[in-house]
């Protein structure tokens, strides 16, 4: 298993590289002009400053020799210096990186806890009535866009009952209860459409396992159908749904941007689109740079938790 992750850890050179292209590349694909934006309106019509400020940001210089003075850089974590703030890149991104987790980590465990329970039930009792209301809840959580559910949220919980914030992040560090407070609606919100995906994943394959003959000869020795489930059929149908969770990390990641602009979240999402909005390309290239790097490792760890639910697959 180590030599497996060593070597999915060298495989995952090459895709960097790709992102490290595609990222520089967002300096060239968005309007603006980051000396504009660096020097202000104010000094907008000063051109000895602007030819100043465009050799100290290497604008001045071929493509293919800033792309290799970036990536020499960004290897060393070096994304350069925020456009807005001054701040270096990389202390502002890992101030927001930590949000971003957690509201990704609390966005899967709400969803989880939804859909594992309603799957197994669809799944022991297909074509029951609860089985048609958790179809109907996998149907609402797919076709109701996150940013549609997070403003019914708000509406209903922080202005209707006024039980949760609407917005805004309070810091672990003041408190577990507020900090929850501050984040469930969020959560919510992000992991729906998730627990909907893995609700119906979790139904189909549950059904195909407990039609296998193992669990068959498992229910004829005496077992009751709980330890079977248990024992014998949860394991083996979970694999497919830990492949959903894997390929959904990049769903989730990407609808933090959403998210946390509607909520207010200061994470790497919202840094992101504000970014965007103040032309601050260091601290937008680096948010992608780590984004795509946060899915890629997704991608490793799903691998290894495949070895962990079954011990029949192994890597050699």
């Amino acid at each position: 298993m180590i030599g497996y992750i060593i070597r999915r850890l060298v495989a995952l050179c090459p895709v960097l590289f790709f992102v490290s292209i595609v990222t520089f590349a967002v300096n060239l694909l968005l309007p603006g002009d980051p000396a504009l934006a660096y020097i202000g309106e104010t000094n907008i019509n000063d051109k000895v400053m602007y030819q100043a400020v465009r050799q100290q940001l290497g604008l001045d210089q071929p493509i293919h020799v800033q792309y290799v003075k970036w990536l020499s850089h960004a290897l060393q974590g070096d994304f350069g210096r925020s456009i807005r703030t001054r701040e270096p890149a990389v202390d502002g991104l890992l101030a927001r990186l930590p949000i971003t987790i957690e509201l990704a980590l609390i966005a899967m465990v709400i969803s989880i806890a939804i859909a594992v329970p309603i799957g197994i039930l669809s799944a022991v009792r297909p074509n029951s009535k609860l089985d048609l209301v958790g179809t109907l809840v996998a149907m609402a959580g797919v076709a109701v866009p996150d940013f549609w559910l997070a403003i019914l949220l708000i509406y209903v919980m922080a202005v209707w009952l006024r039980l949760l914030p609407s917005s805004g992040y309070v810091p672990l560090s003041q408190g577990l209860w507020p900090n929850v407070q501050s984040m469930v609606l969020p959560s919510f919100a992000l992991g729906m459409g998730l627990a909907a995906v893995v609700m119906r994943q979790l139904r189909s394959s549950l059904i195909e396992v407990l039609h296998q003959e193992y669990v068959l000869v498992a229910r004829a020795k005496g077992l009751s159908g709980g330890v079977t489930l248990r024992r014998h059929a949860l394991k083996n149908a979970l694999i497919p749904v830990v492949t959903v969770i894997g390929l959904q990390t990049g769903r989730l990641l990407g609808g933090a941007v959403l998210i946390e602009t509607i909520f207010s979240l200061p994470g790497l999402g919202r840094l992101a689109a504000d970014s965007i909005l103040f032309r601050d390309y260091p601290m937008l290239e680096g948010a992608v740079f780590i984004l795509a790097l946060a899915v890629a490792l997704s991608s490793l760890l799903t691998d290894v938790v495949y070895a962990v639910l079954d011990p029949r697959i192994r890597y050699g």
